[in-house]
């Protein structure tokens, strides 16, 4: 089995989408296909997904029963831990920002 998610993909990707895999909630699809036909979709998502982000997980013999990819920009990323994957979080840009604006102001108000 396995499951795709989409974020801010265009309309022609879930089109695509929607006829390869049941779309059981707004941007989530499922199915259960080969490996072979699995990476060709997702070939074609990661080809179509433009400026939105994707992560597809499916089943596979590993410790925690599933693998995942991502495709695009997101907070989320996987990270191998001791052949474990998991998932890490990215700083938040707004945050980087934030903190970078005081340095920034008192810079300029020194001038």
């Amino acid at each position: 089995m396995m499951v795709i998610v989409v974020e801010n993909a265009p309309p022609r990707l879930r089109g695509r989408l929607s006829l390869w895999l049941a779309e059981v909630r707004a941007g989530v699809y499922v199915g259960v296909y080969s490996r072979r036909t699995r990476e060709r979709i997702w070939e074609e998502v990661g080809a179509l997904i433009e400026g939105g982000n994707a992560v597809i997980a499916w089943s596979a013999q590993t410790d925690s029963g599933f693998a995942f990819e991502c495709v695009g920009q997101n907070r989320r990323e996987p990270a191998d831990f001791d052949g474990l994957t998991l998932v890490r979080f990215k700083p938040a840009q707004d945050a980087e920002a934030r903190k970078a604006a005081p340095a920034i102001a008192a810079n300029a108000a020194r001038s």
